[in-house]
């Protein structure tokens, strides 16, 4: 091959590249926000000395914008950095969540879930069972990314199809649909205390209150469309291409040391040694079958979760229970909407606690005590976040700046006509550009959520349906996009087969997923917004 024909970089990757360099410059999630916590003090304060008010459509009052660098901002500052702090929604939420999904994963409940929906899957049924366990694999967070792919190679491997198949198709359902599931899980938690936090922008505006489930109805039927989605993918298309191209069905690599030297290729983007030998060995070795303990372990689990079931159901369902609304219902508030997190919380513990003593991974309750201890451990890089989050948030909401931004938006967007779906369309496509730039989804959807949820209040529609449109946007894009710090790992999985893979090829197999993904769903989306279906208990469409 000729040395200009080496040189010849197509446009695919070009772009890749630019995405690659301009992401690269933008600081990390904390000193990001950081820097915009104080340019959205400096312009409030500008605003502030400028006399610039704002009026909210249906209310008396004109707001002044206050600024941060006044004697007032500042004192509001030092006095409640800690209540911003404690206050900010998602950690009341997403931590007695974290700490229960935390004990069923650590205990092995959630990988044994996992392991039994692969193995009980026919030939013939593999595409899908991975496209479904991977799209619902954000129960498991970011452990999911190392979990799946390996486990969904090795059984298609045990079933006579194309490992890699299975591996690339495990990683793009799981990352493409990384904001769905079947069940609630600290992402839904997540995303409602920041969709309510800033609803504290628009005062005196009716709208229903915003909680894990509020997206459940939508979730499950994104989760069922798109994981038939990917299964089809992955049978009529990246199986039969990787046995086109002659693509080794066997293990190709040599273990740790020769998976370390095949990162210092020269047409590797990563050459350090240490950093591919770990990213190695934080991909576990898997078994697609169960042992006889772990099956036990999983049907006693169940049992326990049929029993909560029905307990929870006498409590929720007897006359005059103290879960209904005083009108005696439970729609479109009651305390048992409220009690979200804490049935959540109880149905994971209580399978993750079952399971774990059944297979001997918890022998007393210093176990469970450790095992939650260690998921808000992995939490960690949350919790500082959560803390400028919160910051931003407060102060976005205290200075007006948020409600003038939601005023003005809308007024823009009424002028030019541009109020209906066609303008959901156009926040997901945003969104999804965003995300190929800023992987974090709480980073992300915090700078977002701050702008358009108000604005979309303005124009009509629920907190809870922006939410699920910023769904779509946020997970579709980030199998293509250098930025996601778990292509590293897919990338020395895939050497396994093509010692000679780059980024480049992993990233063009994950292309297949995302356009199919992004239209499927947003077309579920337009779905709910026409007929104007329920998202989830008690949440729909258009405000009242």
């Amino acid at each position: 091959m000729s040395t200009t024909t080496q040189g010849k970089v197509g446009f695919g990757q070009r772009m890749l590249d630019g995405i690659e360099r301009v992401g690269n410059k933008l600081p990390e999630p904390f000193t990001l926000f950081l820097g915009l916590f104080l340019i959205t003090g400096a312009v409030s304060t500008a605003m502030a000395l400028a006399g610039v008010s704002v009026s909210i459509p249906g209310g008396d009052e004109t707001v002044a914008i206050k600024g941060l660098f006044t004697g007032e901002g500042l004192s509001w500052l030092t006095t409640t950095m800690g209540d911003n702090y404690i206050g900010f929604p998602p950690l009341a939420t997403v931590l007695p969540i974290l700490l229960a999904v935390g004990v069923a994963e650590k205990s092995g409940m959630l990988a044994a879930a996992v392991r039994v929906a692969f193995g009980s899957s026919p030939r013939w049924l593999l595409p899908y069972a991975v496209g479904f366990v991977g799209v619902v694999g954000s129960i498991m967070a970011d452990s999911a990314f190392i979990i799946i792919p390996p486990l969904a190679a090795l059984v298609f491997k045990a079933a006579g199809r194309h490992p890699m198949a299975g591996l690339i198709g495990g990683f793009a359902a799981t990352g493409a649909g990384y904001s769905t599931s079947i069940v609630p899980t600290s992402l839904d938690a997540l995303f409602a205390g920041i969709t309510t936090s800033v609803m504290d922008t628009l005062p005196g505006t009716e709208y229903s209150a915003v909680n894990p489930v509020s997206n459940y109805y939508f979730n499950i039927a994104a989760s069922i469309v798109l994981a038939i989605i990917a299964g089809f993918i992955i049978d009529k298309l990246i199986e039969p291409n990787m046995i086109r191209k002659g693509v080794p069905r066997e293990y190709a690599a040599t273990g740790k040391k020769g998976l370390a030297k095949e990162f210092q290729a020269k047409d590797s983007p990563y050459s350090d040694t240490e950093v591919a030998a770990q990213h190695e060995e934080d991909a576990p070795e898997v078994k697609a079958e169960l042992e006889p303990e772990e099956k036990k372990g999983l049907i006693w689990a169940l049992v326990s979760a049929l029993i909560l079931t029905a307990v929870l159901l006498v409590a929720f369902l007897v006359p005059n229970s103290p879960w209904r609304n005083e009108d005696g219902g439970f729609l479109p508030e009651s305390p048992l909407l409220s009690s979200i997190v804490f049935i959540v919380f109880a149905y994971f513990m209580l399978m993750g606690v079952v399971y774990g003593f059944v297979v001997r991974s918890v022998r007393s309750m210093n176990d469970v005590v450790r095992m939650m201890s260690d998921s808000i451990v992995d939490m960690m890089s949350f919790l500082i976040l959560a803390f400028i989050l919160g910051q931003f948030i407060a102060l976005f909401n205290w200075t007006g700046i948020g409600s003038w931004i939601a005023v003005a938006g809308a007024d823009g967007l009424e002028s030019i006509g541009l109020t209906g779906f066609a303008a959901v369309i156009g926040f997901m496509l945003l969104a999804s550009v965003l995300n190929l730039f800023i992987v974090s989804g709480s980073s992300m959807w915090t700078l977002m959520a701050a702008v358009f949820v108000p604005l979309f209040a303005l124009l009509g529609y629920e907190p809870a349906f922006i939410q699920a449109g910023f769904r779509v946007g946020d997970s579709a894009t980030q199998v293509i996009t250098p930025l996601n710090p778990y292509m590293i790992v897919l990338l020395g999985l895939v050497r396994r087969y093509e010692p000679n893979a780059g980024l480049g090829t992993v990233i063009s197999r994950m292309f297949p997923f995302v356009i199919p993904f992004w239209l499927a769903w947003a077309a579920l989306l337009a779905i709910w917004f026409f007929l104007d279906l329920p998202l989830g208990p008690g949440n729909g469409i258009f405000l009242d």
